[in-house]
């Protein structure tokens, strides 16, 4: 049987204008964007000049935008009040949940959106990572390793509370999949997202997925009403239905997450979510890295999936209406 990781072994992202290759059997890079070191400290963000968004009445400065004890609410009309740890979170090292995950719960492709997930599954999940059992393929990811150190210091309380907020969202379409060949080139932000290069050109895409802002520029701006491209190979979609639908060698995915594959009980949704989220979770499941009783059902599933299986399945998934 072939190797499940050779595929990507020679793969390449441009960071900063230089080739990153992939070395064999370690965690896809496009799926854990992890950024480079800066050659010195960060910029401190503007704080006088006011940014806006089409459609809002209010207005934040970058250093607003960037501030994760105060969400920056473009939209406060659209969503509930946010309860306190959505909104400011708990200082020092409890980060306001809607930073990261937006004031409606829609994430980014660094994180997860939580939005309509079931509150048992949020809660669930953040104990876990809290006590050891869900850890991560790739430590050095910049926004894994802060939601890591945030569910160590959060109450159970605050998760408690914060899980019932998201729950209540409805999550929208908010991921394009779009079949190619070639893509454009591609760099990895300061916030561990795929971006366009900025020397514009195009690569191949082989096989991988590429997830990217629609509009980096106002999606740096935390805009929670814009959401993400996501470049996947030709005939992935197809392929990826014929995984899903069969189980992979396993159980068909909609037995456990619904026959629309949008969750039930306390099983998370997968339709119109974010194929880097979905690869990484079922990597890390299938190299143990993610482990406990809440992921044993996965294993068979995981056991002989590939990384062209992952690919299509991821695409075929975000692909769907949420």
């Amino acid at each position: 049987m072939r190797k499940a990781f050779i595929l990507l072994g020679f793969s390449a992202l441009l960071v900063g204008g230089a080739a990153l290759t992939q070395a064999a059997e370690t965690p896809p890079i496009w799926a854990y964007p992890v950024v480079p070191a800066p050659p010195g400290p960060a910029a401190k963000p503007d704080d006088t000049v006011k940014k806006s968004l089409p459609g809002s009445k209010v207005h934040f400065t970058d250093a607003g935008v960037n501030d994760r004890f105060n969400v920056p609410d473009w939209f406060a009309n659209e969503h509930a009040p946010m309860p306190n740890v959505v909104a400011h979170g708990r200082k020092p090292d409890v980060f306001a949940c809607g930073y990261c995950h937006l004031p409606n719960g829609q994430g980014r492709p660094e994180n997860a959106s939580l939005a309509g997930q079931p509150a048992a599954y949020i809660i669930e999940q953040v104990m876990e990572m809290k006590e050891g059992r869900r850890k991560t393929s790739q430590p050095t990811m910049g926004s894994i390793k802060a939601m890591d150190a945030i569910a160590k210091a959060v109450s159970p309380e605050e998760v408690k509370i914060a899980a019932a907020y998201f729950s209540k969202l409805k999550y929208k379409k908010w991921i394009r999949v779009v079949e190619a060949d070639k893509v454009p080139k591609i760099e990895i932000s300061s916030h561990n997202m795929l971006v366009k290069a900025k020397g514009g050109g195009t690569e191949k895409l082989g096989m991988r997925i590429a997830e990217m802002p629609e509009n980096l520029d106002r999606v740096e701006l935390r805009d929670p009403s814009l959401g993400f491209v996501a470049y996947a190979p030709k005939g992935a979609i197809a392929k990826g239905k014929k995984l899903v639908d069969s189980g992979n060698g396993a159980f068909p995915c909609a037995s456990c997450h619904g026959a629309d594959l949008r969750g039930t009980g306390d099983v998370p949704g997968l339709a119109g979510r974010s194929p880097s989220g979905i690869v990484r979770q079922l990597y890390d499941i299938q190299h143990g890295t993610r482990t406990g009783a809440a992921v044993d059902l996965m294993k068979p599933e995981v056991a002989a999936m590939t990384d062209e299986n992952r690919v299509y399945i991821a695409a075929y998934l975000a692909s769907l209406k949420p």
